[in-house]
């Protein structure tokens, strides 16, 4: 397995660009499978869940390739409507497969996902949802059978809880359905916009993406298309702690700033300062960084859950007490423990994390135990005195593509070790 050193309290400096979203690929990916030709997919990112989702694609019979950033799909010759059980757990997105396969073949079979362990995510939302589109399922020793004898039907569907997941998957089953589908406390979240720029631009009719209430009026056929994939929202904020946490003056290069709106005010908070122009970012951290009052992890506009991590490593360093209330997943905390292996001073009580901020961390060994936890170690070992090593880098690697050549870039000094596996 992978593991980062890093020889902590050098201050970045320079320009770097932003990567692909991760979010926004994978359903993306999903979707080829209800278009015609060949789609080409710029500003893709070499994540290990992008090799999975290609993985996908290739045992269903798709021609599935990667070049560089730029990713080639055609689904044409799709003959399979399963998916194995060992792929299905290398990612937990796997699920938003299934309205994509359901649509195209009218039938599915799919273990549950893996992935990261965050606690339970579960898939009634998209169960319920497709049961009201006419689909028949039924679970047989852990895998999910779906059918549908007369094709999915358009239908009124409320979500109980805005999940990104469920959208996806009903927007993946709704955009050939016969009909019109109204999904109604939709998920908001850029990458949902993104999916649906997509699939509009292969002949799909969707509206009100971002608005809550999304409307799909089901259309025959879809078309292969070019699109490029947005930038990863994510991984600027990681980026920016990173800066924060070592007092640091970076140009974060091809951002969008609407989507960084709900993480502006705390970065602000801290004494931060952040200049957007024509798709750049420059940032500059103070030399002391203030206390966060109170992060709310919230779906969006609110403040992301997946960029609570690394936003907590910088507080770690923050002169006075933050608090951090995770609404979002149950098991989002596993980066605590590590952290405070560096020295950090935080309580946790249920979804509530209290940050006592303390004048220095010192390097250690931890371990990673998710995608956005690695990001959060990495952020608060650049802040740290003395060498880290980080284990668990294969959880990163999930996210981040390339993260040691982007630090590097940056000026930071480490180590890259890809050890053998025990």
């Amino acid at each position: 397995m992978s593991r980062f050193i890093v020889s902590g309290g050098e201050r970045l400096s320079g320009e770097v660009e932003v990567q692909g979203s991760k979010n926004s690929v994978l359903p993306i990916l999903a979707a080829t499978i209800l278009t015609k030709g060949e789609n080409v997919l710029y500003n893709c990112s070499r994540l290990s869940d992008v090799i999975t989702a290609l993985k996908i694609l290739r045992y269903l019979g798709c021609n599935a390739t990667i070049q560089g950033d730029t990713v080639m799909v055609n689904t044409d010759h799709m003959c399979q409507s399963d998916i194995p059980n060992d792929l299905m757990r290398e990612m937990r997105s796997s699920i938003v497969f299934l309205g994509a396969i359901l649509s195209r073949t009218g039938k599915a079979y799919l273990g549950f996902p893996g992935g990261c362990e965050l606690g339970p995510r579960p898939i009634d939302l998209h169960l319920k949802a497709l049961k009201k589109m006419g689909a028949k399922i039924v679970e047989r020793h852990g895998v999910l059978e779906c059918t549908t004898d007369k094709g999915l039907k358009g239908a009124k569907i409320t979500l109980s809880f805005p999940s990104v997941g469920a959208t996806e998957n009903i927007i993946l089953a709704a955009v050939k359905a016969k009909g019109t589908t109204t999904i109604t406390n939709a998920a908001r979240e850029p990458e949902i916009t993104d999916l649906c720029d997509y699939l509009n631009s292969c002949g799909a009719n969707i509206y009100g993406t971002g608005e809550g209430v999304i409307v799909i009026d089901g259309v025959s056929e879809l078309y292969s298309t070019q699109h490029t994939i947005i930038p990863d929202r994510i991984v600027a904020v990681t980026l920016m702690s990173a800066a924060a946490v070592t007092h640091s003056d970076i140009c974060i290069k091809g951002v969008i700033q609407n989507h960084l709106n709900s993480v502006v005010p705390v970065f602000e908070e801290a004494g931060c300062q952040l200049d957007f122009s024509k798709g750049d970012l420059y940032f500059k951290s103070p030399k002391i960084l203030k206390p966060l009052s109170i992060v709310r992890t919230m779906p969006y506009p609110g403040f992301p859950t997946d960029a609570q991590a690394p936003v907590m490593a910088m507080s770690t360093l923050c002169d006075g007490t933050s608090v951090f209330v995770e609404s979002i997943f149950e098991n989002r905390f596993k980066h605590v423990d590590e952290l405070t292996r560096l020295g950090a001073s935080i309580s946790v009580q249920d979804k509530v994390a209290v940050v006592q901020g303390v004048k220095y961390l010192y390097g250690a060994s931890i371990e990673a135990h998710d995608l956005r936890g690695a990001a959060g170690l990495i952020v608060a070992a650049l802040g740290a005195e003395g060498t880290t090593d980080i284990g668990g880098i294969n959880f990163l690697e999930r996210g981040y593509e390339d993260f040691e050549v982007v630090l590097s870039s940056l000026a930071v000094s480490y180590t890259h070790l890809r050890a053998h596996e025990t």
